[in-house]
């Protein structure tokens, strides 16, 4: 990318002209054939979209929102609003309307596209009460009511050409509203300077090939998905097939990519298929894929020593032809890198993944710092860290609020820090200091090179009744490595002890089930049973053993219902909303403190 450019707008204009004939996205056609776009024709496809939001009385300044999930659409939208000097409002299909109404409402939006006419319908039964809103554009359906079709809007700037807009670094470019977990989400002011400079900084330290390809699932409404598929990719070259979570699968052996953009839930699953997969086959393949993995530890071992051993490469080339290609060639048989954000990933998952030849770079941000603010990259990867601050920004560990030598809240300064949340002064009063640092909520600690280690959200933490503090999520995170473990939430807050709501991974369990000769017809039943609760005591007390004492979980109860953003209990970027399952599940909560432990029997101390 040249060093030039400072702006999307800049970003936008470089990328159609450098690129033109590369492949740049890719969509599953009812067929099953992928259909590819070019960089030239989504140049065109951006100068008509910005030329029709301008028939509607879209300029400089304005909001442009959007309900969709990823898709081309989304992509023409967000950059011909760029080029306007407009901003880009994007939200989730599965975000109710209630959040849409809030969201539209607090951001002036004056247009917006929806993905489906149902989405039209449902803004237009609250639209007296959003008076910004003037249009609306269906992308899929024939547009109803008042709205025009996605065709419509394009053909319309065909005829009414207009120029790109000149952008400061300094000017807004979106509004990002956050999840919401604790109140209404707010809505983070990120400038092109912003977001530019994390382009840039990503430029710099993992330079891209313009061959390299990503399947894009994650939501581009979210800022990590955002950056660097939609920004990132774009000013390398690069190409994105769109999939989702749900035909990931399916999709991956098919585009082929050599990087995947993905969160520690997906690998987690990786991990745990390929370990069931190899337990239901066992004899000389388990025991081959065992020694794979091994050896391939023993290799990683001596890299990070310094060292090298003749006969442990000798074999590794032997199992990654016998054993690690045939992992890889479920992902399309091209996976060289996958970036990791949003958590922490389990350093018994990243190696794992390691092992099988797909280095997994884990990296650290928020939304309100555009978002990537550390990162692993090649040469300077540390496993069980999320890297080192990225070029021009700066971490420390403000130690004040936790009154540890070593742990702190982090705070990032840098040119990817907000301009501010919108409308909400006291709220900016909160997170920044002085000199504009970032107060994130999180804790962590630097080791001696600069690499940063997570701890967990500062919100999150609570006492227990002994006064020792918890976090919840790595404890989580460590129990849902155990197969049988789809979802968990941990709860503790000034209690004798920690407490788990379990969510079982049914397919598993209804397989170990039938082979027990278990009846598996009545989930709700199935779940009360002797043998399948002393099998969750068992995986829970294996999966907790590396967890310290006092933090370990000592009751639990299993329930039938999936966490999803549907029912409430995620958010659309796939965090647990505590607060709501607290709400949902307090009765079965009370109830784990007043029974016998089944874990540890009478013995509940700390």
């Amino acid at each position: 990318m040249s060093s030039d450019v400072k702006t999307l707008n800049e970003l936008f204009t470089y990328a159609v002209n450098a690129y033109a004939e590369n492949t740049l996205f890719g969509v599953r056609s009812e067929d099953g054939d992928w259909d590819w776009m070019t960089y030239a024709e989504f140049g065109e496809a951006v100068d008509d979209a910005r030329g029709g939001l301008a028939t509607l009385g879209v300029g400089e300044g304005d909001r442009v929102a959007i309900i969709a999930d990823n898709r081309i659409e989304w992509a023409v939208g967000a950059y011909a609003t760029y080029t306007l000097g407009a901003v880009w409002v994007p939200m989730y299909e599965a975000q109710t309307q209630k959040d849409w109404k809030y969201i539209l409402n607090d951001s002036g939006s004056k247009v917006l596209f929806a993905a489906t006419d149902g989405i039209r319908a449902q803004v237009e039964e609250i639209q007296g009460d959003l008076p910004d809103l003037t249009k609306i554009v269906v992308i899929d359906d024939p547009a109803g009511g008042d709205a025009i079709d996605y065709t419509e809007l394009l053909a319309r700037g065909h005829e009414s050409p207009t120029p790109v807009a000149v952008a400061g670094d300094d000017m807004l470019a979106g509004l990002i509203y956050t999840s919401g977990t604790t109140g209404n989400p707010k809505g983070v002011m990120l400038s092109h300077g912003n977001l530019a400079s994390n382009v840039a900084a990503l430029d710099a330290i993992f330079p891209l090939a313009e061959d390299d390809r990503s399947a894009s699932f994650l939501p581009w409404a979210h800022a990590f998905g955002q950056t660097i598929e939609l920004h990132y990719l774009i000013s390398q070259g690069c190409s994105t097939g769109l999939t989702s979570a749900k035909t990931l699968t399916r999709d991956m052996p098919e585009i082929k990519p050599t990087i995947l953009v993905s969160v520690p839930t997906v690998f987690n699953k990786v991990y745990d298929g390929l370990q069931k997969m190899m337990e239901a086959e066992g004899g000389v393949k388990k025991t081959m894929f065992d020694a794979a993995i091994a050896n391939a530890r023993k290799r990683e071992d001596l890299r990070r020593r310094g060292k090298r051993s003749r006969w442990v490469d000798l074999q590794n080339d032997l199992f990654d032809r016998l054993v690690f290609s045939k992992v890889r060639d479920a992902f399309g048989g091209r996976l060289k890198w996958a970036f990791s954000g949003g958590a922490a990933i389990s350093t018994e998952v990243a190696e794992f993944i390691s092992a099988v030849g797909i280095t997994v770079y884990e990296g650290y941000g928020l939304t309100e710092t555009s978002p990537v603010a550390t990162a692993n990259v090649q040469g300077a990867r540390r496993i069980g860290s999320v890297g080192r601050a990225i070029p021009e920004v700066t971490i420390t560990i403000d130690t004040d609020s936790t009154g540890d030598a070593e742990v702190g809240e982090i705070i990032i300064h840098g040119p990817n820090v907000m301009m501010g949340y919108y409308n909400l002064p006291e709220e900016d009063a909160a997170v920044f200091t002085g000199d504009r640092g970032f107060r994130t909520g999180d804790l962590g600690h630097l080791d001696e090179d600069g690499y940063l280690f997570i701890r967990g959200r500062i919100k999150e933490q609570y006492k227990l009744e002994n006064g020792k503090y918890v976090v919840p999520s790595p404890i989580e995170e460590q129990l849902q490595l155990s197969g049988f473990i789809s979802q968990v939430m941990v709860y503790g807050e000034q209690r004798p002890f920690n407490v788990a709501l379990v969510v079982p991974d049914f397919e598993y369990l209804d397989k170990w089930a039938e082979e027990k000769g278990l009846n598996t017809s009545d989930l709700e039943t199935l779940l009360q049973d002797a043998e399948v609760q002393e099998l969750f005591k068992t995986e829970i007390t294996r999966a907790q053993s590396k967890i310290k004492h006092y933090e370990r979980v000592r009751d639990f109860t299993l329930e039938t219902e999936e966490f999803t953003p549907e029912n409430g209990m995620l958010t659309p970027s796939l965090k647990i909303k505590r607060r709501t399952i607290l709400e949902r599940y307090g009765d079965q909560i009370n109830d784990m403190y007043e029974a016998d432990d089944p874990l540890i029997g009478r013995d509940v101390s700390p």
